[in-house]
């Protein structure tokens, strides 16, 4: 399903880097706030957040994330709607990643396929888990690193397993991996896996220098786009963004660019409740 409207999402922190990459990666609760507050006003619509143990290391404690959503309510209010993430970090089962989402119940949240379900023995429990997200109006992100977990989900639509009107899929173009870049073309794959799918909405992320490439190429071809210090901390130039904020308002103007119409956080809201069905 490609769309003239168009979702902005930020990604300003991660699970793996630290300050050490960037003196202002967001990693506190208000550090986080202030960063989603900027990209919220740089014309994000969705903040992708993760939060951190209290010796910095990835975290999926339900505290942490209330925590975390209640300092960026305090600060933007209801101006940027807040996703958070189940990212497994080879440290979380399925289940504990379904607990956390089950007990936070927030507006959106991502799943990797491939780690909530990562083997057929899985897909019963995940398959309702989803009915769970769909009935508490959960609005969720499927993620997706490769054309073999896009046949996999489409698989599921087409076997009624993914019970959202709309599915929304986030393609991940590239690995975590050092001196990643990705490229356009990665993006290929993807959409031709999906060419017969069922309706579905998409994204992209993009590693490296490469983000900005990516970025407009998704715009072209319909798709909805995340970026930020999760995956790249690289302006177009090759200079290094201050901010995620700065690289949300590099996408706002590459979207304007491309006649795409952006959405801001109550206008995607207002869409959320038909995508989920």
């Amino acid at each position: 399903m490609t769309d003239s409207d168009l979702i902005v999402m930020a990604a300003p922190n991660g699970a793996r880097k630290t300050k050490l990459d960037h003196p202002n990666l967001p990693i506190t609760p208000d550090e986080i706030a202030a960063e989603a507050k900027r990209c919220a006003a740089a014309g994000a619509a969705v903040v992708h957040i993760h939060v951190r143990d209290e010796a910095g290391g990835h975290s999926l404690d339900p505290g942490r994330y209330r925590e975390a959503i209640a300092a960026i309510r305090d600060l933007a209010g209801d101006r940027v709607i807040v996703q958070i993430t189940s990212e497994a970090m080879d440290q979380y089962t399925p289940d504990e990643q379904i607990a956390t989402i089950k007990a936070v119940k927030p507006e959106a949240a991502s799943i990797a396929l491939r780690e909530i379900c990562p083997s057929p023995d899985d897909e019963a429990v995940a398959f309702a888990f989803f009915r769970w997200m769909k009935d508490e109006g959960v609005w969720p992100q499927f993620i997706l690193y490769d054309a073999a977990d896009t046949e996999r989900f489409k698989a599921m639509m087409n076997a009624a397993h993914i019970p959202f009107a709309h599915p929304y899929c986030l393609y991940v173009l590239g690995r975590y991996t050092p001196g990643q870049i990705s490229a356009p073309a990665d993006l290929d794959p993807f959409l031709a896996a999906m060419a017969d799918a069922p309706p579905h909405r998409w994204a992209v992320c993009a590693f490296g220098r490469g983000e900005a490439a990516c970025v407009k190429q998704a715009l072209l071809r319909g798709g909805d786009i995340r970026v930020g210090f999760e995956n790249n901390m690289m302006m177009p130039d090759g200079q290094v963004a201050n901010t995620t904020s700065e690289l949300v308002g590099l996408a706002r103007e590459a979207g304007l660019a491309t006649g795409r119409r952006r959405l801001d956080a109550a206008a995607v809201r207002a869409k959320t409740s038909d995508w989920i069905g």
